[in-house]
């Protein structure tokens, strides 16, 4: 956003100075000049915003065309017809349709092109544009053009700022292109489908502050000679398909303060050489198959914001280092393979906001002194076999707006200094909590996410669940809950928050019969998923079901259903996944439920269905139909009375 917000303030600046200095002097425009832009004009099928409206041959392009400047020669320099800009302090959206004119390469005077964010400009860039030897910033992200980087580019040696991002170009970045580019200071191509290596040439654009190929298919392995980018400010290179080791190179930038290799194959380890990234704030190595441990060396970063390590193969200990990093407000290491001991020096990151570690192999206690952690809004232990037989009392002091502690070996009672925090999102899953839902659980009244799942909950759900107003996902699967449904689906809620998202009540001992008006209910008007299997529900399916616009999944296995499926669930239009077997549901089954849009998973097997199944386009297995001895047609065996 802090680019975003730069780059707007210096495409102001560089208007203003062109339109303001530079219109009035100039002289009528040259006739290459008002061709060039006419067949840009022609070339152009949609203009709803009318943004060339004023590009007419009968009018000087210098005084009268908006977005164009020129010098006092006449000559155009300058091109501004973005889709995103502000008019008198409101911003404008808008989009244009058509190609590049290749004519725009007789501009031999241009300095600006600014056709970014139009949306709708196909086609490929017209290898013309490197007659453009006197561009100096070239804008033209955002929109549909294809092919590849001309290999002509190779003559805009003067160019400073070069965007190309968010487009459908292809194919490698021409091998040559990079050496001539040393006076560049801003290259964005990510969002696009480059291909190929790295070139080695990379090293050669020494001006460069932000490098950005982000959302690529690059692969090979990093040059070495990214090292030689000494200014270099921004690095994004992530999401690609990038293989080896990261460059000892990289340690050598000094001025680097954001790292982004994530979503590629890197393998091996963090160099010790990331200590000289003496300016680093932000690094995000997560999505690779990084090996190793953390170097110790990391705690000499002084100005880092957030380590981003997760979902990669990293081992070994937590470098009590790491606590030196009094700057830090993210911890990201979920999903590796650490082990130990999570290291007590953790309690001077005074800065912490979010810490995650789960889904590795921590163990012990965790430390006391993560107590101190007074800005720490987000802990997440979850899966580490920490053992702790329950949650410590000191968690109390934490201020935390979600608190994720699932299979970690917690026993025993929830404790009842829960109801006197703000959390917004708890999660305590896999573990082996018992004893009844507590009653001050409708203190929690910040509640939006709740999993209490597999665990040995035995009680029915107390009334005062209902002043969960802003809750919008609950999961309370394999419990041994019981009672009626009602507290669930009569809670109050805060428009328009609170409405459920996602419901899972399966494998407990919930009693029915399922209300009628469940449907109707505001509480799920927008609810995604609702699953109730196994329980002892009985009763029929409520018609209004069918009346849930967003419902994507519904789950009603084993509940001791009886009746027909309601033909009203087909209204359903968005649903995906209808699971409803092992009742004891009769009557056929509805075409209209049967050829749902989107449907792609059902099930009605052992029930006591009748009838020819429905003609449907989803593909269905022979087993989603068996044990209805009275269903026939495909995929079953042909109906003989039908």
């Amino acid at each position: 956003m802090e680019n975003c917000s730069l780059r707007k303030i210096f495409l102001l600046i560089f208007h203003l100075f062109f339109f303001v200095n530079l219109v009035s002097k100039s002289k009528a425009c040259h006739s290459v000049d008002r061709e060039a832009l006419l067949d840009f004009k022609y070339k152009i099928t949609s203009d709803p915003s009318k943004l060339l409206h004023t590009w007419t041959p009968q009018t000087d392009c210098c005084q009268t065309w908006d977005g164009i400047g020129c010098d006092a020669s006449g000559r155009v320099i300058n091109i501004s017809r973005p889709g995103l800009f502000s008019d008198t302090d409101s911003p404008v959206d808008t989009s244009m349709s058509g190609t590049l004119s290749p004519f725009l390469g007789n501009l031999s005077f241009l300095e600006f092109l600014d056709l970014s964010n139009l949306k709708d400009l196909k086609g490929q860039i017209p290898p013309e544009f490197g007659k453009l030897s006197r561009l100096i910033y070239l804008f033209l992200d955002s929109n549909r053009l294809t092919g590849s980087i001309p290999a002509t580019f190779w003559y805009l040696y003067q160019l400073k700022k070069l965007y190309l991002s968010n487009n459908h170009i292809s194919g490698p970045v021409p091998s040559t292109l990079f050496e001539r580019f040393t006076l560049i200071s801003e290259l964005g191509l990510s969002g696009n489908k480059l291909s190929g290596l790295l070139p080695f040439s990379i090293g050669k654009m020494v001006s460069l502050i932000k490098l950005d190929f982000r959302g690529n298919n690059f692969s090979g392995s990093i040059p070495e000679s990214i090292g030689e980018l000494k200014n270099i400010v921004y690095l994004d290179i992530s999401e690609n398909q990038l293989s080896g080791t990261i460059p000892k190179s990289l340690g050598s930038l000094a001025k680097l303060v954001e790292l982004y290799l994530n979503g590629n194959q890197l393998t091996g380890t963090i160099p010790s050489s990331i200590t000289g990234l003496s300016s680093l704030k932000f690094v995000r190595l997560s999505e690779n198959k990084l090996t190793g441990s953390i170097p110790p060396g990391i705690g000499n970063l002084p100005r880092i914001q957030s380590l981003v390590f997760e979902n990669n193969k990293f081992t070994g200990k937590l470098p009590a280092t790491i606590g030196h990093l009094i700057t830090l407000t993210d911890i990201y290491f979920s999903n590796n393979q650490f082990t130990g001991k999570i290291p007590p020096s953790f309690g001077s990151l005074n800065n912490l906001q979010t810490l995650d570690l789960s889904r590795n192999q921590f163990s012990g206690q965790i430390p006391y002194q993560i107590s101190k952690l007074q800005n720490l809004q987000n802990l997440d232990l979850s899966l580490n076999p920490l053992e702790l037989e329950s949650i410590p009392d000191w968690f109390q002091k934490l201020k935390l707006f979600r608190l994720s502690l699932g299979k970690t070996g917690i026993k025993g009672h929830l404790p009842n200094w829960l109801a006197s925090t703000s959390i917004s999102t708890l999660d305590l899953s896999n573990n082996a909590l018992t004893g009844k839902l507590p009653s001050w659980i409708g203190n929690m009244t910040n509640l939006s996410f709740l999993n209490l799942s597999n665990n040995g909950f035995h009680s029915s759900i107390p009334d005062e669940f209902r002043n969960l107003s802003l809750l919008m996902d609950l999961d309370l699967h394999s419990n041994k809950l019981s009672g009626n449904l009602k507290p669930i689906f009569s809670k109050t809620f805060q428009f328009p928050l609170g409405f459920y998202n996602s419901i899972d009540l399966s494998y407990n001992m919930f009693s029915g019969p399922i209300d009628d008006d469940i449907g109707d209910e505001a509480v799920v008007a927008s609810v995604v998923s609702l699953i109730f299997s196994h329980n002892p529900l009985r009763g029929h399916i409520p018609k209004s079901l069918g009346n849930l616009s967003r419902l994507e999944v519904i789950k009603l296995v084993e509940n001791g259903l009886s009746g027909k499926i309601p033909l009203e669930i087909g209204n359903a239009k968005l649903l995906t996944t209808i699971f409803l077997s092992n009742n004891n549901l009769s009557g056929t089954i509805p075409g209209k439920v049967l050829n749902l849009k989107y449907l792609q998973n059902f099930d009605v097997s052992e029930n006591r269905l009748s009838g020819k199944i429905p003609p449907h386009k989803a593909t269905i297995p022979v087993s989603a139909f068996l044990g209805n001895p009275g269903l026939c047609g495909a995929p079953l065996p042909p109906c003989k009375h039908f």
